[in-house]
């Protein structure tokens, strides 16, 4: 029986490692989005100084603490066989949760989905204990600590509102002071507001960091109670002296010196307080174990009421957790794609958006559009005409106009972000309300995405949309918890080892899966964006499409072959796959197109010509595989209506065909790869060939058609295959001869520049 609970312990230790990389990876959009998306400093940087925070912060951490207990659940109710399934449940839910949430790069907040697998796990062993005891559903209430729950819920909505609110209007007053203008105007503002920023990130660190520390003793926590208000005071007139001396007699920028040290004391804080989240549980268990050994009892008779004591975590698990955190930053992938969400819908420029619009968005859109032209009815004149050259971003410096397309927003917007969540997180915890840093952070960072205009009419509905997506994913994370741990707990209750296995063996499937899925999520989204990416040149822009038009016109020519053929023999669960294939492509030429205006604007003004064809190449792919997907759909239809086959001449003659369009494409790609378009003359001999033969077959359909006995509805499939067969000619014909246009001229444009002409 012990070997059993010591196999658990060291599954609980396993766990909370696997736990801390998920946990970070999904919490690290709290504290990095700000400096990466202002590129504040080199990435490699933003991670050291965060790690650092990290580290620090995970050597403040008290510990274990309540939540992770007995903030959820009363203890001393629960038996120590019952109490390890609880913790069980909890470890295995949060994995799987958090890692589905990272490879969706949705960050969501890991407190509450800890809190809420407490209590699902929790109510569902309790209510097993019920049910053995013959009591009633109204004895649940001597189990758990309902209270919490409520409280966290409650803390959602008011820091989603009030978060949201605050950026908006903060960032609006500081932008007013400091314009886009920054170089001119940090010469009056940068000293008051340096002072600021550090005395509201000082005040922060106190509170969230230093203060309850396992390392800090009750008179410090004593002290900084009773002197917060000096503290404030001395740092604001501290920061705002030295920061005024650095604006006016060095070149140093001190925003991004703001910005560092928010980064760095989230980092702290976010370590600090959120560290329970991922080894609380696997701790509280192992503290469970060494008190039920040491009682040399039985399992099912040991009541945990020693949780109900305070425990101290030794430093060195503190450090080793905060190690790896620190390493999980540099090297997580999902940690980047969780924080380039955020950064995305943050950024002041326009470019591809990862999210769709939607109904509530374009109504949101549609009231702000009408409120905004009521405001400006009565407002006068000369106030718009003050603040609309306050907020005009074509008035920025001109060493900011270089960096502009390097930058998601400028640093006085990061710094603002982090000033606005570090006073609200700060301010919350000093009032005992249940905040979340996810929440705050994002919410903060939305707001002043709002009143800087990063949301224009161009991209406000996709922007709302993507917020109203990770808003509507925290709602998600809680119910989910809730659930799953529930129903694990239950399993785990009544299976045992065999189950507690099996679940590992899922979970670790559920992580290879997700990190496959997240890979190709990645890959899709960098080829899909190379066009716009900042580095991009007139050379990158030729070699780019070059590899573009190959890599589409090979995967056209597989799923067009591979649907005929899947269609000849009525395979419908691969013509289902082929289909998902098409429309994947369809969207990514889609993408393509949307991205187009971003590669035109970074062509020298000479290149406008060989513009005009790289949008023509773009239309043509677009139409290309649009034509596809349009040709495979009624493929499956046909099959999975169970409509009658094609006959066996039929099936010749379509196979035949299908080889001579197998020829023609590999012959497209030949001349693409050799980059040979001088036998492009030669390739539309080929096309009218296959246009001709359409002809003939489609002619042999139409007169089956009045054979007695025949099946209209293959035959009228089949005569849909030759007409979109026709247009699927058309098209790659049309994206050779624009693509050959395209290289020529750019080709020109590039020998023109090296040769000085």
């Amino acid at each position: 029986m012990e070997t059993y609970y010591l196999i658990i312990v060291v599954v609980l230790f396993a766990l909370a490692i696997s736990d801390l990389v998920v946990g970070v990876s999904n919490d690290a959009v709290n504290f990095l989005n700000s400096a990466i998306g202002s590129k504040a400093a080199p990435f490699r940087i933003i991670v050291l100084v965060a790690a650092l925070g990290v580290i620090v912060g995970a050597t403040f951490s008290s510990g274990m603490m309540e939540v992770a207990r007995k903030s959820i659940f009363n203890p001393d109710m629960f038996y120590f066989s019952e109490i390890m399934v609880v913790f069980l449940a909890v470890m295995m839910t949060d994995i799987i949760l958090l890692d589905l949430f990272n490879t969706f790069a949705l960050p969501t907040s890991t407190t509450v989905s800890i809190v809420f697998e407490l209590l699902g796990s929790a109510v569902a062993v309790s209510i097993i204990k019920i049910s053995k005891a013959s009591q009633g559903i109204g004895e649940l209430a001597n189990y758990i600590n309902s209270a919490k729950a409520l409280g966290i819920i409650s803390g959602i909505f008011i820091s989603v509102i009030i978060a949201f609110s605050v950026g908006a209007i903060i960032q609006w007053i500081i932008r007013l002071f400091f314009s886009f203008r920054i170089t001119k105007t940090i010469k009056y503002w940068g000293g008051i507001w340096g002072g600021i920023a550090i005395s509201a990130i000082s005040y922060f660190l106190l509170v969230k960091g230093v203060h309850g520390a396992s390392f800090t003793s009750d008179a410090m926590n004593t002290w900084i109670k009773t002197n917060t208000n000096n503290i404030i005071i001395y740092s604001f007139l501290g920061g705002a002296f030295l920061f005024q001396l650095i604006v006016m007699f060095t070149r140093i920028n001190i925003l991004k010196i703001i910005v560092l040290f928010g980064t760095f004391a989230l980092a702290m804080a976010f370590a600090g307080n959120d560290l329970v989240n991922f080894i609380g549980v696997p701790l509280a268990g192992f503290e469970s174990f060494k008190a039920f050994m040491h009682a040399n009892a039985e399992p099912g008779n040991y009541l945990m009421d020693i949780l109900n004591g305070p425990v101290k975590t030794p430093t060195l698990i503190l450090l080793i957790a905060g190690v790896i955190m620190s390493l999980t930053l540099r090297f997580s992938r999902k940690s980047r794609s969780v924080t380039a969400t955020t950064v995305d819908l943050s950024r002041q420029s326009e470019g591809s958006e990862r999210f769709e619009s939607s109904a509530l968005a374009r109504f949101l859109v549609r009231w702000s559009v009408d409120a905004s032209t009521f405001i400006r009815k009565y407002t006068p004149r000369r106030i718009q005409a003050f603040v609309e050259r306050r907020f005009d971003q074509s008035l920025a410096d001109s060493s900011s106009k270089k960096q502009k397309e390097l930058m998601a927003f400028d640093l006085v917007r990061a710094s603002v972000n982090l000033v606005v969540a570090s006073i609200l997180i700060s301010t919350g915890t000093s009032l005992k309300l249940p905040l979340s840093t996810t929440y705050v952070t994002f919410m903060v960072a939305m707001g002043t995405s709002l009143s800087d205009g990063a949301w224009g009419r161009e991209s406000a509905v996709y922007r709302i949309t993507g917020m109203l997506t990770v808003v509507g994913g925290w709602f998600l994370t809680a119910i989910t918890a809730f659930i799953s741990a529930f129903l694990l707990a239950t399993v785990i209750y009544y299976g045992g080892m065999v189950v507690i296995f099996a679940l590992i063996v899922l979970a670790v499937f559920v992580v290879f899966r997700t990190h496959t899925i997240h890979k190709r999520r990645q890959q899709e989204y960098a080829r899909t964006n190379t066009m716009a990416s900042d580095e991009l040149s007139t050379e990158n822009v030729i070699h780019s499409c070059s590899e573009t038009v190959t890599s589409i016109i090979i995967q056209v020519a597989k799923l067009y072959y591979m649907a005929v053929l899947n269609f000849s023999k009525e395979k419908r669960k691969e013509l289902a796959n082929i289909k998902k294939e098409a429309r994947d492509l369809n969207k990514e030429t889609k993408d393509l197109k949307n991205n187009v205006q971003y590669v035109i604007r970074k062509m020298e003004e000479d290149e406008i010509e060989s513009g005009h064809h790289y949008v023509q190449v773009l239309d043509f792919l677009r139409e290309t595989t649009n034509g596809l997907y349009y040709f495979i759909q009624p493929l499956f239809n046909h099959v999975d209506n169970n409509h009658p086959p094609l006959d066996k001449t039929q099936t010749e003659e379509l196979l035949k065909f299908n080889e001579k369009m197998s020829e023609y494409f590999n012959y497209a790609l030949t001349i693409l790869k050799k980059n040979s378009f001088e036998h492009l003359d030669e390739f539309k001999k080929m096309r009218d060939e296959l246009m001709e033969m359409t002809n003939d077959l489609r002619k042999k359909q139409v007169k089956t058609l009045k054979k007695a006995g025949k099946g209209t509805k293959v035959t009228l499939v089949y005569l849909d295959i030759l007409s979109e067969s026709k247009n699927m000619l058309l098209f790659v014909t049309n994206v050779m001869e624009a693509h050959q246009e395209f290289l020529a001229l750019g080709s020109e444009g590039l020998s023109a520049k090296k040769t000085g002409l």
